[in-house]
């Protein structure tokens, strides 16, 4: 969803070289997947991207499923330390939603290829469908996801940027739905100006949501101190009539 490239591979430390650097060759397979989708990839694909022949491959991550996951799990990881740590950060509530929309979209959209959106989103929702593996990662990686953002609603609640009657979970799926939105459009080619322009309502609906809601629950019909009390207008056990008067 949001985090640093880290197609170009680490540096080398000392010691007896590799024949290869593990994190390179999954990112490289990581771009293989993301492009390609998992179906359409071949293991002739993975070996030219990996400067790895199939033999290598086979012995360093096991076959092209398992390698497919290892993909997966990594940029899950990935993902979620780059939005803990932004989130994490100094800014009000949506400052810090419309900085980690800005950071996915310079992911979705970068300029070094065609706009790709989110492996998560682009490649596992189709194979989820028949894939329990992919599903069990696409349900866990949604659920942390939405952890990222709830932990960071919860916090606006406790400093009151947000009403006390708030549901932070919910808000939580809201902000995560504006990301996911964000990464098909990117995938199919919408324009930079046109994503950001949903970046900037999704945050402005949620921020008002997370206030409007709250005051809406103080003063709704039937709350404590409401228009017409507990009971609301017609009183506890008072049938709601028709038009003509009948029960």
């Amino acid at each position: 969803m949001v985090q640093k490239d880290d197609s170009g591979g680490p540096k080398r430390g000392r010691g007896r070289p590799r024949a290869y650097e593990p994190e390179h060759a999954l990112a490289r397979a990581r771009e293989t997947f993301w492009r390609n989708g998992y179906s359409g990839t071949t293991l002739d694909d993975l070996s030219v991207a990996t400067g790895m022949n199939r033999p290598s491959l086979y012995g360093a991550f096991g076959d092209k499923h398992a390698l497919y996951l290892e993909t997966l799990r990594g940029y899950v990881d990935a993902s979620r330390r780059a939005m803990e740590q932004a989130l994490a950060e100094d800014r009000p509530l949506a400052e810090a939603l419309s900085h980690i929309y800005e950071l996915a979209l310079g992911m979705y959209l970068r300029e070094d290829r065609p706009a790709l959106g989110c492996f998560l989103i682009g490649t596992a929702a189709v194979e989820a469908v028949n894939d329990d593996a992919v599903r069990a990662i696409l349900n866990d990686a949604l659920r942390v996801f939405d952890g990222c953002f709830e932990t960071r609603f919860e916090r606006a609640r406790a400093q009151g940027e947000i009403g006390a009657q708030a549901d932070p979970a919910l808000l939580a799926v809201m902000a995560s739905a504006v990301l996911h939105t964000l990464a098909l459009r990117a995938r199919a080619g919408e324009a930079r100006e046109a994503l950001q322009a949903i970046a900037q309502a999704g945050t402005a609906m949620i921020c008002g949501a997370a206030v409007a809601g709250a005051a809406g629950a103080a003063g709704a019909p039937g709350a404590a101190g409401g228009k017409h009390g507990k009971e609301g207008k017609q009183g506890k056990g008072s049938p709601v009539r028709t038009r003509r008067g009948r029960p």
